[in-house]
């Protein structure tokens, strides 16, 4: 099996949360992802091969959220569910990295269960909603609750990547497209509801841990300034990515590296 790679579910209170574990190392690392149309379940290998440089050394968990995503939702809620997978889990004093959506949740579950995280990495990520959010995660539910989701690919695929990458990638993206459509279209939007429920900049010194802060310059979803004030408010390292925005995290040769670096330096 591809790095000691397995797929399987957690039940907590709430509902029930999907999971991939991998890698083997004796360190958790937790991987919380952003808002997608697709599921942790089914994408283990993929996601193994994205993250594989961390493989050696860690077992690295990429959690997903609820199953059960109730109306009005919120990124609080959803910090609480990761939190009941960890505990349900056995995992403790994680690294733990967060993108986009995740990043929100990560930095909540920094705040409000501190046991949980030794190290935290917060990328592409907001601390409070601006109006460049709310304008794309607006458009986004719009186009989901009218059943495109070609659109809402059609969309990501302009503010998310940079020139080159559509350059070289775009022509997959209709082929992408065809296959779009999420296994829960409620979940999906109730999770993009739940994006613009992030408010927690006024409490970010509730974070103890280490924190490194990952951003891009032309971010078209959170922003280049969310990146910069989260740093800032936190005081801790930032580096932000010229010419690449908020895939920065799949485009960046250097990001995983990155990353590593700040969790393994003890």
């Amino acid at each position: 099996m591809l790095w000691n790679l397995r797929e399987a579910s957690v039940c907590i209170e709430s509902g029930r949360i999907d999971y991939a574990v991998f890698g083997v190392g004796t360190d958790p690392l937790v991987i919380i992802p952003g808002l997608s149309l697709r599921d942790v379940k089914g994408s283990g290998a993929g996601l193994a091969l994205m993250y594989r440089l961390f493989a050696r050394d860690y077992r690295v968990y990429v959690i997903d959220k609820n199953c059960d995503i109730a109306e009005g939702c919120t990124v609080p809620e959803l910090a609480d569910d990761t939190a009941a997978a960890m505990n349900a889990l056995g995992i403790s004093d994680a690294c733990v990295l967060g993108v986009s959506l995740g990043g929100m949740i990560a930095a909540e579950l920094a705040i409000s269960y501190p046991q949980l995280v030794k190290k935290l990495v917060l990328a592409v990520t907001a601390s409070r909603v601006n109006e460049t959010m709310r304008s794309t995660v607006g458009r986004w539910i719009e186009l989901a609750e009218n059943g495109n989701y070609c659109g809402i690919v059609g969309d990501m695929l302009e503010v998310m990547y940079s020139r080159g990458y559509v350059k070289r990638y775009g022509w997959m993206f209709p082929l992408l497209a065809r296959f779009a459509k999420p296994k829960n279209e409620k979940r999906f939007v109730r999770l993009a509801r739940a994006c613009l429920t992030c408010d927690f900049y006024d409490r970010l010194d509730g974070i103890k841990c280490d924190t490194l802060v990952l951003g891009g310059v032309d971010d078209k979803i959170v922003t280049a300034n969310a990146s910069v004030e989260l740093a800032q408010k936190l005081g801790c390292e930032l580096h932000m990515y010229d010419g690449l925005g908020h895939s920065a995290y799949e485009e960046a040769p250097d990001f995983d590296k990155r990353v590593k670096c700040f969790f393994d330096f003890r």
